[in-house]
């Protein structure tokens, strides 16, 4: 199991997340690309984080926000919205190539990711992006129990998949994360994060919200790094996986 982390968040002088600190604890970074967070000296800085630590780097695009950190939503025709993800990889593609490494996958940020979810025109949108800009670049998505419906159109456009879960927050019955607008969206307790992270490696399944088991099968394992403690599970959580493998 993979963890991956939201990192290059940080923008002029407003500081967010642990970058440096994280960084030797993950295995993928998801680095923000300018349009909802970051600006392009973080992101040369957080490119040489994941450089020296040899952690892969991925592409974290997403809705032009910055002032809403990209967790909302905009309405825009498809053909923009291709033009403003297209974007965003080539200015994080060009730094990676001035440091000599190179996007590993792409995965969307905030309300981005969650309308990928939902609705088929925003997905194909960004499945077109990738065959077309980098056809060996894999979408991350959520792993979800009904996944086969994004696993088909994936497939027809040769775009390959990178399922994910999060340990840091609260899932529904159906699969889907808690929205962040209700209560109990987030866990706050590093032992309740830990305890859903080796559920998720062990027994692939997550207990959500309402105390229903959830078969989740997922290949990475999310912390967003805004959070107070990204930090501290990150660690934790390396931790425990390494422990994990040497049990087994």
């Amino acid at each position: 199991m993979l963890i991956n982390c939201d990192m290059g968040e940080s923008y002029g002088a407003w500081e967010m997340g642990q970058d440096k600190e994280i960084m030797p604890f993950v295995d993928m970074a998801n680095i923000a690309c300018g349009m909802h967070a970051s600006d392009p000296s973080v992101m040369l800085q957080t490119v040489r984080y994941a450089k020296e630590n040899g952690v892969s780097i991925g592409a974290h695009p997403g809705f032009p926000d910055l002032q809403g950190f990209g967790r909302r939503y905009i309405e825009m025709p498809t053909e923009e919205l291709k033009a403003y993800v297209i974007y965003q990889l080539g200015a994080l593609n060009g730094i990676c190539q001035s440091e000599g490494v190179a996007i590993s996958y792409v995965k969307p940020h905030g309300a981005l990711y969650n309308a990928m979810m939902k609705k088929d025109e925003i997905y194909i949108a960004l499945l077109e992006v990738i065959a077309s800009y980098d056809i060996n670049l894999p979408l991350t998505i959520m792993a979800v129990p009904d996944h086969l419906h994004y696993t088909t159109l994936a497939e027809q456009y040769g775009v390959k998949l990178i399922f994910e879960a999060f340990v840091d927050r609260t899932y529904l019955s159906d699969g889907r994360l808690t929205s962040r607008t209700q209560p109990g969206a987030c866990h706050d307790d590093l032992a309740v994060i830990c305890t859903q992270a080796m559920k998720l490696i062990s027994e692939q399944s997550v207990t959500s919200i309402d105390g229903q088991e959830v078969k989740i099968k997922a290949d990475t394992l999310c912390i967003h790094g805004d959070g107070k403690l990204a930090a501290d599970i990150a660690k934790t959580l390396r931790k425990g996986i390494t422990e994990y493998r040497e049990s087994m």
